[in-house]
């Protein structure tokens, strides 16, 4: 690899690997026992380099002298991702015990791997609606495991609906319901498995954003699972030449983990050229964008491991004129 990949490959295992060591369970849960006043949000990395140490220790006897305090730059160069070599991912994988699946797609990331991807930015929405939509989502209740987007755009070129898939984890005590923010482009949203109702209608809550509550079919406490379905359906002002028309963006207010998109074209209207895209947030500007091909089903794939406070998708075009 050159030196922008493989820096590249480090700051996107390093960002999958704070998500492991953040998110509630037995990872967080190993280093916070080290520290008197942890914060949930806030690796210590001094106590990561204590876990390490130990870990050393035990199964090299010659490392017993290590100190903890010997490691915190290199935990610290790990954790940013500016120093991560596959000797020091090891350490982590051996002295956390990170599950096989897991170890996995940390050592894939660290090789530069372009099917697995980690993605985080600054901020979703504009500044200027930012609050609101912050105080419409309200405090966080939920983490979400796994996200599941099948996009099906219609002979016109624009999208027609999708179908989502979506589990949960609730991170509180009982938890009946779901924030759901979406913009003016969305005309309904109907939902199914796991859902019992919507809580009344789409509300403005700022800019182009409208907000309403998806209610739950049962109750969650603390770490209970759920999967919940639904469908939105879409209608456009505009013709299908406006940008906006042409694109798929899935935005992450918040961290949500095992994104799967998927997006089908109508065989009557397909496109000359589709991009999986990095977005500048919901409303801002392509950071990046990679050419991909359609399947035998006429359809792009894309997964990527965890998504937080940015936007991705797929954007598409024609040679000439979008279909009539």
């Amino acid at each position: 690899m050159s030196d922008a990949a493989r820096l590249k490959a480090q700051r996107a295992t390093a960002e999958y690997l704070r998500h492991l060591l953040l998110k509630p369970g037995a990872y967080r849960a190993a280093w916070q026992g080290h520290v008197t006043r942890p914060r949930t949000d806030v690796i210590n990395q001094l106590a990561i380099a204590e876990i390490i140490a130990s870990h050393l220790a035990s199964g090299h006897p010659a490392d017993a002298a290590v100190k903890p305090y010997q490691l915190r730059e290199i935990v610290s160069g790990a954790l940013s991702g500016s120093q991560l070599s596959t000797e020091t991912l090891g350490w982590f994988i051996d002295a956390f015990r990170i599950t096989e699946e897991e170890a996995g797609q940390l050592r894939r990331l660290l090789a530069g791997s372009s099917r697995i991807g980690v993605l985080s930015g600054t901020r979703v929405v504009p500044l200027s609606v930012e609050p609101d939509v912050e105080a419409a989502i309200g405090p966080r209740q939920h983490q979400t495991l796994s996200l599941h987007d099948h996009i099906w755009v219609g002979p016109d070129g624009r999208i027609d609906h999708q179908r989502t898939m979506h589990v949960i984890e609730a991170i509180a005590p009982s938890v009946d319901r779901i924030p759901f923010v979406c913009d003016t482009n969305v005309l309904t949203l109907e939902v199914g498995q796991g859902c019992k109702e919507l809580a009344g209608q789409l509300n403005w809550i700022g800019g182009d954003y409208f907000a309403t509550e998806i209610l739950l079919s049962r109750t969650l406490d603390v770490g209970e699972t759920l999967s919940l379905e639904y469908w939105v359906y879409y209608r456009w002002r505009g013709g299908p030449e406006e940008p906006s028309a042409r694109e798929y963006r899935r935005a992450g207010m918040r961290q949500l983990s095992n994104l799967d998109m998927r997006v089908e074209f109508d065989p009557v209207g397909l496109p000359s050229q589709v991009w999986w895209t990095h977005w500048d947030g919901i409303a801002g500007a392509v950071l990046e964008r990679e050419a991909v091909t359609l399947d035998s089903q006429y359809s792009v794939h894309r997964y990527l491991r965890t998504l937080e406070r940015t936007a991705v998708g797929f954007s598409w075009d024609w040679d000439d004129q979008p279909p009539e």
